[in-house]
């Protein structure tokens, strides 16, 4: 028996080729082309959208008989076109939907095939009833055979013969089929129209119908099949028959469902695609195949007029700029099946640019040849405005506008990579005296002062002098060339003058650093900031001061070198290494009256490993700013209590110890429970105890540092406060702080030494100090007559090489021996 097959593609073909057993498989692309034959035969025809229109075939079957007599499948894409051809009229016809599934289309064939067979039978008059039981028993198709008008009047299945493939597809037995009705079976959204289209059969309205049904199983899923219903004569039956040949698409259907669902995905997607998806050829004008309606939205032009570069083609929208890079990339991705993925501008209809992200890949053939590239293009105009929103807002100063530490950071980069060794400079200006302002007025006030300072320097900025604002209350003016220092120092003293302009009324001075240099390397970075703050805070002068601007030399490597040598000795120290490196000595204070040693004061010493002695005005600093006074602290008040202690064992246990203490430690809120906790540890009473501060701590957090200090003075330690004279405090503010004792610096008791005794003010502060109820103690007595002054003026005590050199443990007990001793009293009562 012959298949032919009209108008299918090459794989469709192959399908049809391996689903036809031994039948010979004819293709035709025309129908003039056919010989016609009595031999029976199948036409399988594709009536979707590449084959015939439903017309064209309606003509061709109304005029040709072949087409009446024999069995057709109509191969369709869209399943409304089965409407095209009533089952009245065409009841020979079957439809099969794409696409094409091997065992579906195989089993199909076959039916027909076996029903052509039986036909062919019938008509040469061989053994019906062996035909229909070898039909019945083998036939892979659910077959079902009653008389019409059992059917039609009892609506039953019980006078039904039913094959054993209905019974796999109803998942019933044959018993168990024949105690049901048609209702009981059919699933009731198909039972309607089942019954329907069975009564117009049975009245003769129809030859046959074929639909899709559901029949449901005893578990109650549901099996979708395709049933054909049609008459049959059969000579040794006297009544007519009616067949229904039952197909089970199930995996059809779930395919078409599937199919459905992903192409109602895909509209929904394209539909709310912030851009388009598309199609083109691989050439350099991306000659568009498919654009999907969101063209318009995005480039202003609709898919019309890019689809075969009808108007302009897309390259024509890609900026110019863009054009070559893009065609590069997908040249280097595409032999490498690579995804592309690039962000680049366009130029819109109305003449706008737009950001665009476009991710896309090449489709491939079998052989691996690029036939297409398709892919996506969205609109990323809003993000792209958001990042250099973030971009300008990383990389500028909300305050002056100018560009901050960052983009610094990033041109010294820059320039490292550029390998350049053209002379080459940084200035920075260092106005940290600026917060001053912020603590005397307000924190607008000073920043109303930078931006006003700001302003005036991007007078100065060039393309030679590019400005940044690195940190609060610094510039930085990046030198791309100049031709020797004096032209450097010009221009500083052009900053000079313009800060002059705005400062002079505040009162406050500024400090310039300059850094030359060549070649940069991008790890050195961190290092040439640092060594420029360095070289600004060294230029840092008062209002008063001869203004100057400092280059970093060989000099101030050496002095930041000494002080990382000395950060990391008493980094040691805190840690508990170094034992004996930092130590105390003891200096003497003396009661001017009773001439006897009344207490000690313990001065920090520390001894360096490779340094050397090093001076407490050194490493004191750098301990405080590197917060490494607050471990120190303590072992320095450890080793204080110590002494102390072995005082009262030798019997001097009315003698005080005054200790110096640092704002750093004295502001942690640990501080006041530790003391207590190690002074019970060691057996030291707090009368016995002074703590001397610098006037200098009250410059910040004034209320704070006053209320620690009445705690401490309600505690009973003694409090004294040092230097007095040179720094913050005045007398008008010495009244409200808590303390029991002033120190007079050693800058007044020096002045003793070549002033009148009436040109001398120290007797006044003496006198002033009395009356606001503390006790006053003169530093660095040297000679006779500074002491007899003092003693003469009612100074309380007083101590300096004129009594003794601070002096270890050993020695200060020696003087304690072999010097007078008596109970020290700081309370002025």
């Amino acid at each position: 028996m012959r298949i032919s097959v009209f108008k299918l593609n090459e794989v469709e073909l192959s399908i049809v080729r391996q689903c036809s057993g031994e039948s010979v498989v004819v293709p035709y692309s025309r129908f003039e082309d056919v010989v016609e034959t009595e031999e029976p035969q199948i036409y399988v025809i594709n009536a979707g959208f590449s084959g015939f229109s439903h017309q064209y075939l309606k003509e061709q079957f109304a005029h040709n008989t072949s087409f009446q007599k024999n069995q057709i499948i109509l191969i369709v894409d869209d399943p409304d076109l089965e409407d095209c051809f009533s089952s009245d009229t065409w009841s020979n016809i079957d439809f099969y939907r794409r696409p094409l599934i091997g065992n579906s289309l195989k089993v199909r064939i076959s039916f027909h095939l076996q029903l052509m067979r039986a036909r062919t039978c019938a008509q040469e008059k061989v053994e019906q009833a062996t035909l229909i039981e070898a039909i019945l028993s083998q036939s892979p198709v659910g077959i079902m055979l009653t008389h019409d008008e059992i059917a039609a009047a009892e609506n039953c299945l019980e006078h039904f013969t039913i094959n054993p493939m209905v019974e796999e597809i109803m998942g019933r037995s044959k018993e168990e089929i024949k105690l049901l009705s048609i209702a009981d079976v059919t699933h009731p959204d198909d039972l309607q129209s089942d019954l329907d289209n069975l009564h117009r059969l049975n009245a003769g309205e129809i030859d046959g119908y074929a639909m899709d049904k559901r029949y449901i199983r005893p578990d109650g899923t549901a099996i979708w099949v395709h049933i054909v219903v049609a008459p049959i004569s059969i000579p040794s039956e006297e009544r007519p028959l009616q067949i229904c040949y039952i197909f089970d698409v199930s995996e059809r259907k779930k395919l078409e469902i599937a199919l459905m669902e992903s192409e109602r995905s895909k509209s929904v997607l394209l539909s709310h695609l912030p851009g388009m998806a598309y199609r083109c050829e691989v050439d350099p004008q991306w000659t568009m195949r498919f654009v999907s309606a969101g063209c318009i939205g995005l480039t202003g032009y609709s898919p019309e007029d890019l689809i075969n570069n009808n108007k302009l083609s897309y390259n024509q929208i890609i900026a110019p700029e863009y054009r070559t890079k893009l065609w590069k990339e997908w040249e280097r991705i595409l032999p490498k099946k690579r995804l592309f993925k690039d962000e680049y501008e366009i130029i819109t209809a109305d003449g706008s640019r737009k950001w665009v992200m476009e991710a896309a890949q090449g489709i491939y053939d079998t052989d691996g040849k690029v036939e297409a590239l398709e892919g996506i293009i969205l609109d990323i105009t809003d993000r792209k405005k958001i990042e250099q929103e973030l971009v300008y807002y990383n990389e500028h100063d909300q305050w002056t506008g100018l560009n901050n530490r960052r983009a610094f950071e990033s041109l010294l980069r820059l320039e490292s990579r550029s390998r350049s060794k053209t002379k080459r400079a940084i200035i920075g200006i260092n106005l940290s005296t600026l917060h001053s302002l912020s603590t005397t007025y307000e924190f607008d006030y000073a920043q109303k002062v930078v931006h006003k300072i700001s302003e005036e320097f991007k007078r100065l900025s060039d393309d030679n002098h590019e400005l940044f604002n690195t940190y609060v209350n610094r510039f930085v003016f990046f030198v791309r060339t100049y031709e020797d220092k004096q032209e450097l120092v010009s221009f500083c003293k052009e900053v000079s003058r313009r800060l002059k302009s705005i400062l002079t009324i505040e009162r406050i001075g500024w400090g310039i650093g300059i850094i030359e240099f060549g070649s940069i390397h991008a790890r050195g970075i961190n290092k040439l900031l640092r060594n420029l703050l360095v070289a600004s805070e060294k230029s840092l002068t008062g209002f008063e001061d001869d203004m100057d601007c400092f280059f970093f030399d060989e000099q101030m490597e050496l002095e930041i070198e000494r002080e990382k040598e000395i950060i990391l000795e008493l980094s040691e120290i805190a840690a508990g290494q170094g034992k004996g490196r930092l130590y105390l000595q003891f200096q003497p204070i003396v009661d001017i009256k009773t001439d006897a040693i009344c207490g000690f004061e313990a001065l920090a010493r520390l001894q360096s490993k490779k340094l050397g002695m090093i001076s407490p005005m050194e490493f004191i600093p750098i301990a405080e700013k590197t917060k490494l006074m607050i471990p120190l602290g303590w072992k320095i008040l450890q080793q204080a209590f110590q002494f102390h202690k072995r005082l009262c064992r030798n019997g001097f246990d009315f003698i005080s110890i005054s200790i110096n203490i640092s704002p750093v430690q004295l502001l942690r809120k640990e501080f006041l429970p530790n003391l207590m906790s190690m002074m019970e540890k060691v057996g030291v009473t707090p009368h016995l105890v002074s703590f001397e501060i610098t006037e200098s701590i009250f410059s910040s957090n004034y209320q704070e540092v006053n209320k620690i200090l009445g705690q401490l003075k309600d505690l009973g330690f003694q409090i004294a406060l040092d230097d007095f004279g040179t720094g913050y405090s005045s007398f008008a503010r010495e009244r409200e702080l808590n303390i029991n004792c002033l120190k007079i610096d050693k800058y007044f008791i020096d002045k003793l030494m070549y002033l009148e005794e009436h040109e001398a003010i120290t007797g006044d502060i003496i006198s002033m100090v009395h009356r606001l109820g503390y006790c006053v103690v003169a530093e660095g007595v040297e000679h006779e007559k500074q002491r007899d002054y003092l003693k003469k003026h009612g100074c309380d005590k007083i101590q300096g090489y004129l009594i003794s050199k601070p002096v270890d443990e050993e020695t200060a007990i020696e003087l304690l021996s072999g010097y007078k001793a008596m109970k020290c009293d700081c309370q002025m009562e």
